[in-house]
């Protein structure tokens, strides 16, 4: 049978709206009083795994789910050994360094040597400024990133940023995109190789409504 890695939060409702296309139904995970974290579909020709966004790559990557759907930018900071396989054009955001609207900083090369930047996606930040050679600290912060230049703890955040909103409510200016991020298919390279559970005609079907 085949297993699906479907990721809790944001990207779940159309991550199922993708797959009811193609004539699977994982709906159940969106009932309110829904606590399954495993449901088979009602064909009982694949089930689906309900799992934190940032565990998708790691369920598909060690073979526990063949197929999974995971933000592109999540991808970029883990850098599981899976395949990618589509990006099915939902869940558009971006990664950008933000900094405090009152900051004299207007772009990343402007931070001063060995400033502090507050950030979930360490390597991501990390690999931003180095491409740029500017030394700066990562800060690892993995709840309201915001905080950090609010309370003098960074000069600034690298996060993701959808319509802007939380920065502007939190007196933040976006001044620098890494890069764009979406919701991506991706599958485990050998199962995706040997075809298991006609694995090749799934990931084609999702191809067909994107």
């Amino acid at each position: 049978m085949l297993t699906i890695a479907l990721p809790k939060g944001s990207l779940l409702r159309d991550s199922i709206d993708r797959f009811q296309q193609i004539g699977l139904d994982f709906s159940a995970f969106l009932e309110p009083k829904n606590r399954q974290l495993q449901i088979v579909d009602p064909t009982h020709r694949a089930k689906a795994l309900l799992v934190r966004a940032w565990d998708v790559p790691v369920y598909v990557e060690y073979g526990q789910a063949q197929l999974g759907i995971v933000g592109y930018d999540i991808l970029r900071e883990k850098k599981p050994a899976v395949a990618q396989l589509a990006d099915l054009n939902f869940g558009g955001c971006r990664l950008s360094v933000a900094v405090p609207q009152a900051s004299p900083y207007r772009r990343s090369v402007d931070l001063p040597p060995h400033g502090r930047v507050a950030s979930k996606f360490v390597h991501c930040a990390l690999e931003h400024f180095r491409r740029l050679d500017l030394p700066v600290e990562i800060i690892p912060l993995y709840g309201s990133v915001e905080l950090g230049p609010i309370t003098g703890m960074s000069e600034a955040i690298v996060d993701l940023v959808s319509t802007g909103r939380t920065l502007q409510e939190n007196g933040l200016v976006e001044i620098e995109v890494l890069f764009d991020s979406s919701a991506r298919l991706i599958a485990h390279p050998l199962s995706y190789r040997v075809n298991g559970d006609r694995l090749l005609d799934w990931v084609e079907k999702l191809r067909s409504v994107i």
